[in-house]
């Protein structure tokens, strides 16, 4: 298969910084996370020459450690904040039935009733939050469920403590797939996008920003980007974007560190989800694929925000409450994966993270840069075309409004004929039909590009050793089409091995760097560099997780450098 004129191949990649170097942009954006991937689409879409650079890898940061749900936020419903709740609602039902249904997929949860009071205040408050979500992409209304009932829905649930249940539906995503997705998809529409590219300094002309300078953290190069207009969409970094241009920014940001832990399906005995609250938020037990996921914390952390760790106290506290629930307790034995990311809250007054708002602000700190922050993964679309909207007052000539209402996400066009064709297609294709979901539920109507790099080289077709959910055609696929440059790209995001399986993908790098050295131009030696470093990270992970506190287990998963900081900063 041909990846000449694909934006995320190699060859397309070079193009793109080439682009950047050459061409004044309309807008250039700063970050590949979620909301930096959203502003680029939605400037594209409106006719802007559009530039992302993104100095790790897309969704590397927040993006890709998130609870993974497109919800509308029962917390916020607690605090009376019904706007934010229901346009989350109207997002989540956007990218089910529009945007992204190849990535985004409803799954039931229920929340038990544990105290006598549960069964009026949790009813009424429910009821609020299906009326707001009333059509909005979730199979049906919710439903009340008496102990016997609950108790069958949740079989592992402690029958003491659960008199009855509430059974509702939220939306469920691969988050480092969907933003990686919507960074594809405005690099389709024209955007110049480019992964491992570090933000140096910015360019002035007097009081105005007019771009950057930039490295390519590849080759080591620098280079400068001029750009008409600049968002900084860098989430827990944009404090230091902002030290950059200098000057007292127009709001700060704070690091709140979430932590999920994720265990095998075989341990909990639960036909859905589970959300439950906790003292001080909310406790989400989540089914995904052959595993629970679990989380999560709010804590403050102002350590390494490139890696924050997961302490032995984060994860005791998750298996706490998660074992307040059931009666077969889980033990430390039992987590297969962690994960921790950091939300990047709006500073206030309080001490603690958890009452920070999870609304987002936009400001022009300094003509020429629009600084975007806060909000929550589900309002990404809401976050990018408000900082659009402030971004484009500042170009001389009239832009059309925001439209990424109506752009589904590549992949998305002819899903839902595909899935309904799924048994068929499997047939002809050779493949067991769950093979095939597996590929819908990933790449859309994009699986027929899997399918031919299979037909060219049947042995992609075969699962990958120590990771056999996932087909060597995946790992191809994810360097040649998805912008992937390192091994860590490609097991913690592209796959999710490194949270999945009990070795956190170190069995499958060796057979995983094979398959994507030619594609990335790697020889031996990088070969070997890239399996040693990303050991080494696996090795730092799992023994910062042992770690008492913040501060140790941040000096322990320190011991692994990023694949990137190689080269070091002007």
């Amino acid at each position: 298969m041909s990846t000449t004129q694909e934006p995320f191949s190699p060859a397309g990649r070079e193009a793109a910084l080439a682009r950047l170097a050459s061409e004044e942009l309309d807008v250039l954006v700063i970050g590949g996370g979620v909301v930096g991937a959203g502003a680029a689409l939605d400037a594209v879409t409106r006719g802007l020459n559009t530039g992302l650079v993104e100095m790790r890898d897309y969704a590397a940061g927040t993006s890709s450690r998130s609870t993974k749900l497109f919800h509308g936020g029962l917390r916020y419903l607690e605090q009376f904040n019904f706007a934010l709740v229901f346009e989350a609602l109207k997002e989540r039902s956007l990218n089910l039935e529009t945007l992204a249904p190849h990535l985004v997929h409803p799954v039931e949860f229920i929340y038990p009733l544990t105290k006598a009071f549960d069964h009026a205040y949790v009813s009424l408050g429910m009821g609020v939050y299906d009326v707001m979500g009333s059509g909005r992409g979730v199979p049906h209304h919710m439903r009340y469920m008496r102990r016997a009932k609950a108790k069958e829905s949740f079989p592992s649930g402690k029958g003491s403590e659960i008199s009855g249940a509430i059974s509702f539906y939220e939306g469920q995503v691969d988050d480092a797939r969907h933003t990686m997705m919507i960074a594809r998809t405005a690099a389709n529409y024209g955007a110049a996008i480019a992964n491992s590219t570090r933000v140096e300094r910015f360019l002035r002309e007097d009081d105005r920003v007019i771009g950057v300078v930039a490295r390519d953290l590849e080759s080591g190069k620098e280079f400068e980007i001029h750009a008409q207009h600049v968002i900084n969409a860098a989430g827990v970094w944009t404090d230091e974007i902002q030290e950059m241009v200098g000057g007292r920014g127009s709001f700060r940001v704070r690091a709140s560190k979430g932590v999920h832990v994720v265990v095998p399906r075989n341990r909990i005995n639960s036909a859905t989800g589970i959300i439950h609250r906790t003292e001080k938020s909310l406790l989400f037990i989540i089914p995904r694929g052959s595993h629970w996921v679990i989380g999560t914390t709010d804590t403050d952390w102002e350590l390494d925000k490139a890696h924050p760790a997961a302490s032995q106290t984060d994860i005791d506290y998750l298996l706490d409450h998660a074992n307040a629930l059931l009666a077969d307790p889980l033990t430390r034995d039992d987590v297969v994966g962690v994960y921790a990311g950091l939300r990047p809250l709006l500073a206030g007054e309080s001490e603690s993270t958890s009452t920070l708002s999870r609304e987002h602000a936009v400001a022009s700190p300094v003509r020429g840069l629009t600084v975007i922050a806060g909000g929550k993964y589900t309002t990404y679309r809401v976050m990018a075309k408000d900082a659009v909207d402030n971004a484009v007052h500042g170009l001389d000539r009239v832009v059309a409004p925001s439209c990424t209402e109506r752009i589904p996400l590549i992949g998305a066009d002819g899903y839902f004929a595909a899935w309904n064709n799924r048994q068929a297609i499997a047939r002809r294709a050779g493949l067991r039909v769950h093979v095939l979901e597996h590929l819908l539920n990933r790449y859309g109507s994009l699986y027929t590009q899997l399918l031919s790099l299979i037909e060219e080289r049947p042995e992609l077709g075969e699962p990958l050793t120590g990771g056999d959910e996932y087909l060597k055609a995946e790992v191809v696929y994810a360097a040649s089409h998805e912008g992937a440059q390192h091994l860590d790209d490609i097991l913690a995001r592209r796959t999710r091995l490194s949270i999945e399986v009990r070795d956190r993908g170190v069995e499958a790098a060796q057979e995983v760097a094979a398959l994507v050295a030619p594609i990335l131009g790697w020889d031996a030696g990088q070969t070997a560099r890239e399996i040693e470093h990303y050991t080494k990270r696996v090795a730092a992970e799992i023994e910062s997780q042992k770690q008492p506190d913040d501060q140790t287990a941040d000096s322990a998963r320190l011991g692994a450098p990023d694949v990137r900081v190689g080269i070091p900063s002007a």
